[in-house]
């Protein structure tokens, strides 16, 4: 069993908390699902917003959906001018029999154009 980073990213319409929540609820349960994860499999999570989203901690989603015993984080993402507005992203580390290359990053919505090279 190794230790691996799992990445992910996604895009808000507005600085909602329902949105957040929403969004940030997707993106966990989609990087679980896609690299065939437990919850119990995951050691950690940290999350970032960029500066335009202050309505809810996107870790908050990850508690209401069972992750009670894992370390979460969040963060404000740097204020890069020009960068993408209104982005959750996260880092996982987890557990994983997986070897790196087959580790399964997830960028979803207006998100997917930050890593056009990943397979959709």
């Amino acid at each position: 069993m190794s230790v691996r980073a799992v990445r992910g990213a996604t895009q808000v319409d507005h600085d909602d908390r329902d949105e957040i929540l929403e969004a940030s609820a997707e993106l966990v349960a989609e990087v679980l699902y896609r690299n065939k994860l437990a919850a119990a499999d995951v050691i950690s999570m940290l999350f970032t917003a960029t500066p335009d989203l202050t309505s809810e901690f996107p870790a908050y989603a990850a508690r209401k959906m069972g992750l009670t015993d894992v370390p979460l984080l969040c963060a404000t993402e740097i204020a890069v001018p020009g960068a993408m507005p209104r982005v959750l992203r996260l880092m996982a580390h987890v557990e994983t029999d997986l070897p790196r290359a087959d580790i399964r990053h997830v960028y979803l919505r207006g998100a997917a154009a930050l890593r056009t090279d990943l397979p959709r």
